[in-house]
């Protein structure tokens, strides 16, 4: 026999062994994928069914009256406690549980399975989403540098309204994302960047003309300025989720700092000044298109239109701003009192 088809035997044999290998470690994979479902469609049934069984324990403690015993008072006590701390222990399980996408991502990806199942899986993603975000930050910033600073085209504000419809668009659907697999972004946080991608595409559509040109200026200052803003809110949210990550007091999947450490009163009294004075050129340019919609040669519906997005954006931002401060000083005062 040849030395070649010797040494080409060999391989094969070799490869062969390989192969064997391969296909019983798929099979015990496929196995382990079929319990793995079984046990999700397991656990889906049992939170249900907890979730069902604690409305009515629910119902039955509000009717129930203590009596005259400490004892039971305190059992009562006890239970509604407990009680309380369920439904955040249903959160953290379904967050590793396949679900069914919400509305946004039904229409916007269909009925694909978006639930990542390992907390390295969930932390990756996170962690991509935010390098995402301050990444298209710098990156809107110096484009609105370039188009303030240098000579004006409008093809070059279109591509800066175009990068801003693609950058809110893309974090409504990553945020949806992290949502699904239990981020708690909620409230205004999440309708802003609707109103902000639908703001941007109205600007896109807004036609050459001297009433672009006059709010044209204006509206870039405003953009450079909020990119800017939004670079220290991504610093200084990742420093607190960092240094609370590391100190083991939040969860992997938070977006915003919930909680609140007397450290971080600092940087949040620094950033304030900056976010204010934006939710006021917010209010500024709603006003400013307001006013030229009364204009007489106004004809362009895009004036009026960003001129209520404008004023939505402000109520919004400013509401919740002072709510989180005033939140932030009553926690912060009820611990200097504890103490």
């Amino acid at each position: 026999m040849a030395h070649n088809l010797t040494n080409i035997l060999e391989e094969w044999k070799c490869l062969e062994e390989e192969y064997q290998q391969l296909q019983e470690t798929h099979r015990l994979y496929i196995q382990k994928l079929d319990e793995i479902s079984k046990l999700q469609k397991s656990c889906s049934s049992s939170i249900s069914h907890q979730r069902k069984r604690l409305k009515e324990v629910v119902h039955q403690v509000k009717r129930c009256s203590t009596g005259p015993s400490e004892e039971d008072a305190t059992t009562l006590k006890e239970i509604k406690a407990k009680i309380k701390t369920r439904p955040n222990s249903f959160f953290e399980m379904e967050a590793f549980l396949p679900k069914k996408n919400g509305l946004y991502l039904s229409l916007v990806l269909g009925n694909v399975n978006v639930t990542l199942l390992s907390k390295q899986s969930k932390f990756a993603y996170k962690d991509e989403y935010e390098k995402f975000k301050l990444y298209t930050t710098v990156l809107l910033l110096l484009f609105s540098f370039m188009c303030v600073f240098f000579e004006s085209y409008r093809f070059l504000d279109a591509i800066l309204n175009f990068l801003l419809v693609w950058y809110y668009c893309t974090l409504t659907i990553r945020e949806s994302i992290l949502i699904t697999n239990g981020s708690r972004i909620k409230g205004w946080w999440v309708f802003h960047h609707y109103i902000s991608a639908f703001l941007s595409g109205v600007m896109l559509t807004w036609p050459d003309g001297n009433l672009y040109k006059i709010f044209r200026n204006q509206f870039l200052a405003y953009s450079l300025y909020q990119s800017f803003v939004q670079c220290l809110q991504c610093y200084y949210q990742s420093g607190c989720l960092y240094r609370l990550r590391a100190l083991g007091e939040r969860h992997n999947m938070d977006l915003t700092v919930e909680g609140f450490q007397s450290w971080m009163w600092k940087g949040l009294t620094f950033l304030l000044p900056f976010l204010f004075f934006g939710h006021f050129w917010q209010l500024f340019n709603g006003l400013s298109l307001f006013r030229m919609a009364q204009l007489p040669d106004c004809k362009e519906w895009q004036v009026l239109v960003c001129g209520v997005c404008f004023l939505v954006l402000f109520i919004g931002n400013f509401s919740t701003t002072v709510a989180v401060v005033r939140q932030k000083m009553k926690s912060r005062n009820q611990k200097a009192k504890s103490l």
